[in-house]
């Protein structure tokens, strides 16, 4: 970085790293999970995993939002020597980071199915939705604010999360600014001309 500039990453990108993972690791798994009678019984599993599932998607969504608030209205603008983080190295480096505990989650939600059919995948999925709809918050206030939301890169070492205590501030860009959408999505190549 020349001239005292920052490497950033942005936040909604962060956080919708893990959602497609958990999702999809998370349908399998409740799906392998219902093929096993289990000691509940596949009726009472299937119940208890929908309302873990609505119960994860719900507390992912809405944890640490007092936070994000108010790393959001303090950020100060980005600098013009700042390097942005491309969408896809965001989050190929998130999955690189937790590929282990994305694996032990899978084996935990296959393994729980002898227990409670299906519970812990739905489980898992929910904690995946719930990554959705945070990123689709962020992105909704991205839009509001006219101000797209990054963190310092090295605050996110060794698998740090975008509001977690390392995370002192954020910076802000313009709208337009890095190859994602507000919220994390690819931008339409409408959107890119």
């Amino acid at each position: 970085m020349a001239r005292g500039g920052q490497g950033l990453v942005r936040v909604a990108c962060v956080v919708r790293a893990g959602a497609a993972p958990l999702w999809w690791l998370g349908v399998p798994a409740a799906g392998i999970g219902v093929l096993v009678p289990g000691v509940t019984g596949r009726r009472i599993g299937v119940l208890a995993g929908a309302a873990l599932f609505l119960l994860a998607a719900v507390v992912v969504a809405l944890r640490h939002r007092g936070r994000y608030t108010a790393l959001a209205r303090g950020a100060a603008r980005a600098g013009k020597h700042d390097v942005l983080q491309d969408r896809a190295v965001t989050v190929r480096n998130w999955r690189r980071g937790h590929r282990w505990w994305l694996l032990l989650a899978f084996l935990a939600a296959l393994g729980s199915s002898f227990a409670v059919p299906a519970a812990g995948g739905m489980l898992l999925a929910g904690a995946g939705g719930g990554l959705w709809l945070k990123a689709a918050w962020l992105g909704r206030r991205e839009r509001a604010d006219r101000t797209l939301l990054w963190v310092r890169v090295d605050r996110l070492v060794r698998g740090g999360r975008p509001a977690g205590r390392a995370v002192r501030a954020y910076r802000g860009t313009g709208i337009s600014a890095g190859d994602a959408a507000p919220g994390g999505s690819r931008r339409r190549a409408a959107e890119l001309v």
